[in-house]
């Protein structure tokens, strides 16, 4: 009997887009979601290792009593390309591994992951998944976005966006674009129709 395929797809997109927004709507569909940037946070935080690496990279001041110092980190991370790539190559190997451990598990009970990253085509990762999903919008919606959610200012916004892949360039490489310029009931409906257009490719 032929093993049922299992595909592992990719919600991806630039600051501010509403790729967060986009993937909960998908699990609240009942499918598994894997929060990419929050296991980063995660082994930040736990892990001892990565605490080494990160303080002989960024100082103590990366760390304030055992927490992450957020606020000196991303300054110190989105002030220089190479610095991002530096704290990347320390904590990126870690979080795919996670995401592979994760996945497998939660194949058992279901035939579709997703996985929400911010960096899938700025880390050259996309041959891990089945299909990769861009959420687009323009550049001035997803920067009002992020200054009223994020409380980013216009320049910590456009230092951030600098840092990643322009998006028409995400466009082009995407299997599927998403545009979210609209309502969330809109966006959710976008949601919807991904849900069953993969389910139609797995019947």
């Amino acid at each position: 009997m032929e093993k049922k395929k299992k595909l592992r797809i990719a919600i991806t997109g630039n600051i501010g887009s509403g790729k967060s927004a986009f993937t909960k709507f998908l699990a609240d569909e009942g499918y598994p979601a894997i929060p990419a940037d929050d296991l980063s946070k995660e082994i930040l935080a736990d892990d001892p290792d990565v605490r080494d690496e990160i303080i002989k990279e960024f100082g103590a001041q990366a760390f304030q009593a055992n927490k992450i110092n957020k606020k000196y980190l991303a300054e110190e991370i989105f002030s220089s390309k190479n610095k991002l790539k530096k704290i990347n190559s320390i904590l990126h190997p870690r979080v795919r591994k996670k995401i592979e451990s994760l996945s497998n598990e939660y194949f058992k009970a279901s035939d579709i992951v997703f996985v929400e990253a911010a960096l899938i085509f700025e880390s050259k990762i996309e041959k891990m998944y089945d299909y990769v999903v861009v959420i687009a919008a323009d550049k001035d919606i997803r920067m009002n976005r992020s200054m009223k959610s994020k409380k980013l200012s216009e320049s910590e916004f456009i230092e951030r966006e600098n840092n990643q892949l322009p998006e028409d360039v995400k466009r082009q490489k995407a299997d599927f674009v998403f545009t979210n310029e609209g309502s969330l009931k809109e966006l959710k409906e976008k949601a919807l129709l991904l849900i069953n257009l993969f389910k139609a490719l797995l019947n």
